[in-house]
């Protein structure tokens, strides 16, 4: 039986490759300097590089279920995608941040149902979107999406707590945008925070903005309800 990803690699080498040969070598002899980190769901219907139009070299991509940010604690341990934010944020100094979720996210829908008593990792994992459940005994698509973009905002509140970001975050140097990925109308809904909701990118006149808003006096402002998330949402 042929070996379907073995040919894919070939056909990779062969075929694609040598297209970009001198961008890939120019990415070598100059290193990486992507400018955006992404944050994104592990669905394979998510694919970053179709949904921003870029290629090799401009994306750093953390990729995990549901598009969760775990909190700064300070601890030192395994958190890969904590460590991958400080090294994006430190050592490559993107400009920017995205955390893009997704319509019909298992993630998502995991935390109204039941989890495999085996994926003693993943119960843990889906707590980091438990604050944007909502209080509704079945979900519909509706309550879901809404759900899913609550989790969104959740996590660009919750990277405002790692130091790092937040200090260049008021230095403006730094920006965060919140995206919600519609799989069936192949579009994006950026977060606005004055609008106070996702906005179809087709109607918005930016792409997205963080959990804040800078006030007349050049300060950051929450933009909060006590529940931590947008009232809007």
């Amino acid at each position: 039986m042929p070996d379907e990803l073995l040919e894919r690699l070939r056909r990779f080498q062969t075929d694609a490759f040598p297209l970009q040969r001198s961008h890939f070598r120019m990415l070598v002899d100059d290193g990486q300097h992507p400018t955006t980190l992404f944050i994104g769901c592990s669905d394979s219907r998510l694919v970053p590089y179709l949904l921003t139009g870029t290629g090799p070299g401009e994306l750093f991509l953390v990729r995990n279920v549901g598009a969760f940010v775990p909190p700064y604690d300070g601890s030192a341990g395994f958190h890969g995608t904590a460590a991958a934010i400080e090294f994006a944020v430190l050592n490559l100094q993107v400009v920017r941040i995205v955390v893009c979720g997704h319509t019909h996210c298992g993630g998502i829908r995991a935390l109204y149902g039941e989890v495999d008593p085996l994926a003693l990792n993943l119960r843990q994992w889906l707590e980091l979107g438990r604050e944007a459940v909502l209080p509704v005994a079945e979900p519909g698509p509706e309550v879901l999406r809404r759900t899913e973009q609550r989790a969104v905002v959740l996590q660009l509140e919750r990277l405002m707590d790692y130091p790092m970001v937040r200090e260049r975050v008021e230095a403006r140097q730094l920006s965060l945008h919140g995206w919600h990925y519609v799989i069936e109308d192949g579009e994006v809904h950026v977060f606005d925070v004055q609008r106070g909701g996702f906005v179809p990118a087709a109607l918005a006149d930016n792409a997205g903005t963080g959990p804040y808003r800078w006030s007349h006096h050049d300060d950051l402002e929450p933009a909060f309800d006590a529940s931590g998330i947008p009232m809007a949402c």
